[in-house]
């Protein structure tokens, strides 16, 4: 009878031993658990997006929307669109965004600035426009006066939506007419425009010169949620494993003590 009260009440201390293990234990499994259909449900929603984008850019393009229907345009339903338009370049408040290249566009590895100049519509209205890339050194439209072109021009491009500046992105530098994300409302309120609520990232005519170089923007939008879904399943089932073998290593010494 004492040995089997000995082994009721060692049970039970391995029982609260082993209480608050378990439940950080299942905690933790859930939380990795959750990660890994978290990651599987990026990975179906890039997807979709990647398919979007290829299907968008790979079109020919619209017409620019009319001024009446851009409060109704948005990015989830209109960015990516390919759009042909002629207008009239403001170089005299053109805006520069410093950039260390882009997986979107060819051409524009190293450090240089994206040129953002307001375009002028038939009828006043105003898009801002992404002339392109220009490297480090060449951002005094001095150094490139050839392309500085005068008049209506025939363009085609691609509708995106302002990128507002994040938490570690630096100021802008207005005084050097310098900023650090695309934030084309931003660009054109300190430059006296106002503009449509999207941009233009231009694809063609090639300015005389060259620069800004232009060109067709390629989807290569990175796709790794399901790496990273079989990891956060890997590390579920090492805990299991870890938890699993501590358990049972802790039930044989139990077990071994009391016989």
């Amino acid at each position: 009878m004492n040995a089997n009260r000995a082994r009721d009440g060692g049970w039970r201390r391995l029982r609260r031993g082993v209480l608050v293990p378990s439940l950080a234990a299942a905690a933790a499994f859930a939380v990795l658990l959750s990660l890994g259909f978290w990651q599987l449900d990026r990975k179906a929603w890039k997807e979709g997006l990647i398919a979007t984008v290829e299907e968008r850019l790979s079109a020919p393009p619209i017409t620019l929307p009319a001024p009446s229907t851009w409060p109704r345009l948005t990015a989830a339903e209109d960015e990516f669109l390919r759009v042909a338009m002629t207008a009239e370049l403001l170089s005299d408040r053109e805006a520069l965004v410093y950039t260390s290249g882009s997986s979107l566009r060819e051409g524009t590895q190293g450090p240089g600035y994206w040129v953002f100049t307001p375009a002028k519509l038939t009828g006043d209205a105003v898009v801002m426009v992404n002339r392109g890339f220009v490297p480090d050194g060449k951002q005094n439209p001095a150094t490139r006066a050839d392309g500085e072109v005068a008049g209506p021009i025939n363009m085609v491009g691609v509708l995106r939506w302002p990128e507002p500046p994040g938490l570690f992105t630096p100021a802008p530098d207005p005084n050097r007419n310098i900023w650090f994300s695309r934030d084309s409302n931003a660009m054109a309120a300190a430059k006296g425009v106002s503009v449509a609520p999207f941009y233009v990232e231009l694809e063609s005519p090639d300015p005389p010169g060259g620069l800004p170089r232009v060109g067709r923007l390629r989807p290569t939008l990175p796709n790794n949620h399901f790496g990273y879904a079989l990891t956060w399943f890997g590390l579920a089932c090492v805990l299991a494993g870890v938890y699993g073998t501590w358990l049972f290593g802790g039930w044989r010494k139990q077990d071994g003590t009391l016989d």
